[in-house]
């Protein structure tokens, strides 16, 4: 009977000989950041790199590292630090970075304004990790004569869109609508906004593009290649390298366009509003863009009841007595009157659609400017493609669940228009023609506690599921933008392709597999990579 336990302690001794053996070897993170530094250090003779790097020593970091954490989900004592911060300041910074987190065995994480909903730009499943925040690379150069604009990946929408405004009172550009978004993440994933109708997506309006890639390289559209600027124009700019900038194209807007919002509960018959807004939005005029939200509310007729709130949100690159005339044929149920509407030039239209309460008191163009930093409330969004419209029983029982679960909502984005002339396969982005419309899931909340995030996060899972009926299938689509860990995890291997196919399917249809043949020929040793990023392909596929 001494055998067995004589054998058992010998083995547990040996495994604790090993794997305190392995832990030894195992650099910590100390030696890493060191490591680090130093070879930032030698890689550059500029004097400012001091100035520009916050490890988690530096009484800065975590103003930092929170300024743009835009999801207070992420934003916890719990959540995965980076052990470094660079905040490059030109594009050698960036250079030196990827060489240095390289020979170091670092992870990159690249943020660019912090909008990502699932945080993937600041917090890592994989350590140990550096960000790359690139707030200080805002340069913004607009060329009204040749209609293009030169913008750097760290400026925000807001301050593109002012940019543009202070050169030109008839140009404007075709991304989001809230400013603080950063142009490095929107870009990358496509972009859309007010003007998507008529003039496409963000990415269909960009030609040129700088990137640093995983050998450090500084590539511009001539140097990288068609393929890889193919990828960088919606399918993750992070998966592939660091992008610098793009340059884009400006787009003419009138001196004055109109928008509007109304606005109905279930007993004002907000269902056959909606079932008409199915029909007429992704296919009216191309000049008109009608937001759609949909939210469970208090019944402001009924004591404790709830009721369904919906409303539309538009921007019509026109004047008032056009766009009233013209949703008064097609969109009989809406009710639009010129009452309701606003007319005013394109800048202050980007100013309205962003904060309505702002810009009725009075806000300015220079608003764009703020980058409201350090302010988040916790949020988990999920998204959807409609390609056939859901009948009345079907929004009567969508209600119905909405008004069980309480507090998720939804975003309608009508397609159509331009969108519909552009092939699939221009961009990584595919979800063009056949598509009525984009759904997202909505649900915001302030309260941190464990218990209650749990709970929002299960409504929005419970509503995605209910939905299935209504929305695209083989794949059940996704939008890349409105990332959601639900879909599937990279496994940061090598050997990833099959569980990157799961979320890169959805979010890429039939561009996936082009995708990952650009990512395996442009960094096959999957340097660039996140929770989500395209995978490289292995021996086994």
């Amino acid at each position: 009977m001494a055998k067995p336990i004589l054998f058992s302690l010998s083995f547990l001794l040996l495994s604790v000989f090993f794997y305190t053996t392995l832990a030894a070897r195992q650099p910590s993170s100390e030696s890493l950041s060191t490591n680090f530094l130093n070879c930032l250090q030698q890689n550059t003779t500029d004097p400012s790199i001091p100035s520009i790097v916050f490890p988690q020593s530096n009484p800065s970091f975590s103003t930092v590292l929170q300024n743009y954490i835009r999801n207070s989900r992420f934003n916890t004592s719990s959540t995965a630090k980076p052990l470094i911060i660079v905040t490059p300041k030109q594009p050698s910074h960036i250079q030196s970075t990827v060489i240095c987190a390289k020979k170091a065995n670092i992870q990159v994480k690249i943020r660019s304004g912090g909008h990502d909903y699932e945080g993937v730009s600041y917090i890592s499943s994989q350590s140990p990790f550096i960000i790359i925040d690139m707030f200080n690379l805002r340069t913004i150069n607009v060329d009204v004569k040749n209609e293009t604009a030169y913008v750097q990946t760290g400026a925000t929408l807001g301050e593109l869109y002012y940019g543009i405004y202070n050169a030109s009172k008839v140009h404007g550009f075709p991304a989001g609508v809230c400013p603080t978004v950063g142009v490095g993440g929107h870009v990358s994933g496509a972009g859309y906004g007010a003007m998507l109708r008529k003039y496409g997506l963000t990415v269909d309006n960009v030609i040129d593009a700088e990137i640093v890639d995983a050998k450090g390289m500084l590539l511009n559209r001539k140097s990288m290649g068609e393929d890889l600027f193919w990828a960088i124009r919606g399918g993750g700019g992070a998966s592939f390298g660091v992008i610098l900038s793009y340059t884009v194209k400006l787009v003419a807007v009138p001196e004055t366009v109109t928008v509007f919002r109304i606005e109905k509960t279930l007993d004002q018959n907000a269902t056959d509003m909606v079932v008409q807004w199915q029909q007429v939005a992704p296919t009216t005029d191309n000049r008109t863009f009608m937001r759609l939200l949909l939210q469970p509310i208090s019944s402001p007729t009924e004591k404790g009841a709830t009721t369904i709130r919906a409303s539309v949100v538009a921007l019509f690159l026109g004047g008032a007595d056009e766009v009233v005339g013209i949703l008064g044929k097609e969109f009989p149920a809406l009710g639009l009157k010129k009452a309701d509407c606003l007319e005013m030039s394109w800048i202050n239209s980007v100013v309205w659609y962003n904060d309505e309460k702002k810009f009725k008191s009075g806000a300015k163009p220079e608003i764009l400017l703020d980058r409201n930093l350090n302010a988040a409330s916790s949020g988990k969004r999920k998204s959807d493609y409609v390609q056939k419209a859901i009948p009345k029983e079907g929004l009567e029982l969508i209600w119905k669940k909405m008004i069980e679960l309480g507090k998720v909502g939804f975003v309608f984005n009508p397609y159509g228009g331009k969108m519909d002339e552009i092939p699939a396969d221009a961009t990584p982005f595919p979800h063009r023609a056949g598509n009525l419309f984009k759904l997202q899931y909505s649900i915001t909340w302030k309260d941190p506690a464990p218990n209650v995030t749990l709970e929002n996060l299960n409504q929005a899972k419970s509503l995605y599921s209910f939905m299935e009926p209504y929305v695209s299938k083989n794949p059940r689509s996704a939008f890349v933008s409105y990332r959601d860990l639900d879909i599937g995890i990279n496994n940061f291997g090598k050997d990833s392709y099959e569980e990157g196919k799961v979320y890169g399917t959805m979010y890429f249809n039939k561009n996936f597999d082009r995708l990952v043949k650009v990512k395996t020929a442009v960094d096959p040793d999957n340097f660039f990579r996140n929770e989500q990023s395209i995978p490289v392909l292995s021996a086994k596929v």
